[in-house]
């Protein structure tokens, strides 16, 4: 039981407990010492003999266990420490509470993952900006789509910029890097990132060798790559809480129309209205620190060539190059091969390093396109590879009624060109005759499970001979009086063929084999 002039020892600072050895050393007394300093004299006299220092205070409860056994059955049970508790407890008799168990261990250096801690780094202005990305789940014009967001974050000033993409690969690294630099115009000394493969050739944290491309890259806009060590995520803790940020304050209450529209709002809340918020807990405004910090800052070079990546493109007869699901004219009268320039929102057309054309790329999701030089006339012909989708006749066949959507749903199971062929001759046929003769064709294959166009045919023409009559089913139609049929008996009365010359056919060639 520990006294109260004991607690009061103990619970005295040690910059007090040295004013009052040396007031006494200076020859003041117990007495006045007491006063001045609103202690006991006995608290007084306990610190004087002590010297003025902290007592070392022993555990009277520190309970010891052998280093030994603790390794040996970390051992055993793989470094599950609550199994070492339980054999510690049941086996051993040994009492311990878990948390010193758990200390015992991270001492003796036994688990990395209990002794690893991720050092602190000071805010410095100019210092440091941090990158990484996030998949997220999000409804698009009502359909549930996979977006990958990435942002850029300013450790010192807060500032933020935020885009999402459909997929993310090194040149839409890239991309993002050459918008968000060039929308704030500076950038820091280092970037923070994870141990992604789009930036880091091999090894992880400090022993991470950035890939040359990527390290090109960046040093062109005056910064460089730095891995985190695994597992240290905390290391870009400002990125991760704008991740937290983007769940809880910009997704909610907002409705996304298109990538484009969810990009538009997320320039619009990142570098705006998150720009001028203050922050939580320092009520520091991002955009004020950002003027402060733009002396510590590199100033992104004006001229800097955007980055790009090159593909090569034949000319087709029509006078069109394909690229990416879409079509572009090429102007000239030749059919030469010619160089893409692709950027992160159009492409450039190069034929034997001459410049052609210039497009903008279409907006997310459009494919099969056209694409001319605006202000000039389309050209006549359209390219011969042009893709012919079947979506539009597909709607109006399921649209005539439930047993035509039924039949699709049994007769649209394999995918490929056989599909898009077949709607097309079933769409055919369905606006050369009457719908209810249609409907009931294809109620008719559907119950047979037929999946030929020409017989969907016959049976068409079978309802429009038959006119209001009923067209029997093949259970009508099959004379279940077979049996007693002349030819069946005459089958039934004759010898069984000889097939032992196919056997012997059959032996010999296993045995030539």
């Amino acid at each position: 039981m520990v006294s109260a002039v004991q607690w009061e020892i103990y619970m005295i600072d040690p910059e007090k407990r040295k004013a009052i050895f040396r007031l006494h050393q200076e020859g003041m007394s117990i007495r006045e010492i007491s006063r001045r300093l609103k202690a006991s004299r006995n608290t007084i006299r306990a610190i004087i003999e002590q010297s003025g220092s902290m007592p070392a205070v022993p555990r009277a409860d520190r309970i010891e266990i052998d280093a030994e056994l603790v390794s040996r059955l970390y051992a055993e049970c793989d470094g599950w420490i609550q199994r070492i508790h339980e054999k510690l407890s049941q086996q051993q008799g040994i009492a311990i509470g878990y948390s010193t168990l758990t200390r015992m261990v991270r001492e003796l250096e036994l688990s990395s993952s209990l002794q690893r801690r991720c050092a602190r780094v000071p805010d410095e202005p100019g210092a440091e900006m941090q990158q990484d990305t996030s998949v997220y789940t999000i409804a698009l014009a009502d359909c549930q789509t996979r977006v990958i967001a990435s942002i850029l974050y300013f450790r010192y000033c807060k500032l933020r910029y935020l885009k999402f993409y459909r997929s993310f690969n090194r040149f839409k690294m890239q991309c993002f890097f050459h918008e968000a630099l060039s929308h704030w115009g500076f950038t820091a000394g280092v970037c923070i990132i994870d141990n992604t493969n789009l930036a880091r050739l091999r090894g992880t944290g400090k022993q991470a060798v950035i890939h040359p491309e990527m390290e090109e890259f960046s040093r062109r806009y005056g910064f460089r790559y730095e891995c985190h060590e695994l597992n240290h995520s905390n290391r870009k803790a400002g990125n991760e809480r704008s991740f937290y940020t983007v769940e809880t304050n910009f997704f909610p209450g907002r409705t996304f129309e298109s990538l484009q529209d969810l990009n538009l709002q997320a320039l619009q809340w990142a570098t705006v209205a998150m720009a001028n918020r203050p922050v939580s807990k320092t009520r520091l405004i991002p955009a004020r620190a950002f003027e402060f910090e733009q002396g510590y800052l590199r100033a992104i070079p004006p001229a800097i060539e955007p980055p790009y990546v090159v593909h090569q493109r034949g000319t087709d007869q029509y006078g069109y190059a394909a690229f990416d699901g879409n079509y572009y004219w090429v102007p000239g009268s030749k059919r030469s091969d010619v160089t893409l320039l692709q950027y992160s929102d159009r492409i450039k057309i190069y034929c034997k390093r001459e410049f052609l054309a210039e497009y903008m790329l279409p907006a997310d999701g459009v494919k099969n396109q056209l694409i001319s030089p605006e202000g000039l006339p389309a050209p006549a012909f359209k390219p011969k590879a042009r893709s012919r989708p079947t979506d539009e006749e597909e709607k109006k066949l399921r649209s005539m009624a439930g047993q035509v959507n039924a039949y699709l749903d049994f007769a649209l199971a394999p995918k490929g060109i056989t599909r898009h062929r077949f709607i097309r001759q079933l769409f055919s046929l369905s606006v050369k005759i009457a719908p209810s003769v249609f409907t009931a064709a294809v109620a008719r294959a559907l119950k047979y499970r037929i999946t030929d166009i020409e017989t969907i045919e016959r049976i068409c023409l079978l309802y429009l001979r038959a006119g209001s009559q009923q067209i029997p089913s093949v259970d009508q139609v099959i004379n279940e009086d077979i049996e007693s049929r002349e030819a069946y008996r005459e089958g039934c009365a004759s010898g069984e063929v000889d097939l032992s010359v196919y056997e012997k056919m059959y032996e010999d060639d296993n045995n030539n084999g």
